[in-house]
């Protein structure tokens, strides 16, 4: 049996000053640490995140994926800007870059449009990498700009027959994910479009489809795409921001769709958080916000591939 730490004490040494260096950037802005339950009442209505199940005094809670629903609830009551350096759980995620239990730093900004919220995760991510070259040579990229140029295909209007071709996917594949648009479009992103992303180097992706975004505000430049953008370190995804959806009922609208979707994935359907929804209906400023996984900065920091040489212990197998 293996019961020393996977990490070194010098890992552990570059991820304490990582955290500093995180807290100064925020105070340094005047943004307000704060914290907020790592178990809620609710479960997250994504389809692609998977939440964990806990019994609390015999009544059902989850550990929460993200402490978005929170925060912005507090958003709602009169906060400043305000960010958070928590611990965030999510079933069924376990690799070389994922784990069940990670680091999250997340933070919002009133007033903030899409083009300064990008920069501030891009300004963020150079310092936690202690290098200021990577806040001048990102380079930003259209969603459908980068599918164009990649796969040769608009992702708007390709067929779910051209996405699957341009993949090669074979018929097992094909049944699995069958006639699930976003479904195919996340994966020709993960396998087909950001394996080209230049390497060691920050690539920022914006403007997705509207249906790749139930939580952000629809473009009002062109409706078919969302304010919402993710930043890479070649093919690494390091952070998903958005302009934040204020409108309680085109949100409820967009968490019955993500039912929908859950029940024809023969996914469990969560209810709506009720709590979130009041919050909306009583007023969330205009603000954006975006969510960085301090782990996989940690390794870009270590130079490894592989998130458990940065984590000193494998989170629900050596505990």
């Amino acid at each position: 049996m293996r019961w020393q730490p996977n990490s070194s004490p010098a890992v552990a040494a570059k991820r304490a000053a990582m955290l500093q260096r995180a807290r100064r950037f925020f105070a340094e802005r005047m943004v307000l640490e704060v914290e907020t339950p790592g178990l809620a009442a609710y479960a997250t209505m994504d389809p692609n995140i998977a939440s964990i199940r806990a019994v609390v005094s015999d009544r059902t809670a989850y550990l929460c994926t993200s402490p978005e629903y929170h925060m912005k609830r507090m958003l709602a009551a009169g906060y400043p800007d305000i960010y958070q350096v928590s611990q965030v759980y999510r079933d069924g995620e376990s690799g070389r870059h994922h784990l069940p239990q990670f680091t999250m730093a997340e933070w919002y900004r009133l007033g903030f449009g899409l083009n300064e919220m990008i920069q501030e995760a891009i300004d963020f991510v150079a310092l936690m990498l202690d290098d200021g070259a990577y806040a001048k040579q990102a380079n930003w990229v259209r969603y459908t700009a980068a599918f164009e140029e990649t796969l040769g295909i608009d992702p708007l209007r390709a067929s779910v027959e051209t996405i699957a071709g341009k993949l090669d996917a074979d018929e097992g594949l094909i049944n699995r994910l069958g006639n699930d648009r976003d479904a195919w479009l996340d994966l020709a992103m993960a396998t087909g479009v950001a394996p080209s992303f230049a390497e060691e180097n920050l690539t920022v992706i914006h403007h997705y489809p509207l249906s790749q975004a139930a939580l952000a505000q629809q473009c009002p430049d062109n409706p078919a795409f969302a304010d919402r953008f993710e930043i890479y370190y070649g093919s690494l995804e390091l952070a998903n921001g958005f302009v934040e959806l204020t409108d309680a009922d085109e949100q409820k609208k967009r968490f019955r769709k993500d039912q929908l979707i859950r029940g024809q994935n023969n996914q469990v359907v969560h209810e709506i958080d009720e709590y979130f929804i009041a919050a909306l209906e009583h007023g969330l400023p205009a603000c954006a916000g975006v969510a960085i996984g301090l782990d996989r900065l940690l390794m870009i920091s270590c130079d490894t591939d592989d998130i458990h040489a940065v984590t000193a212990f494998t989170p629900g197998i050596q505990i």
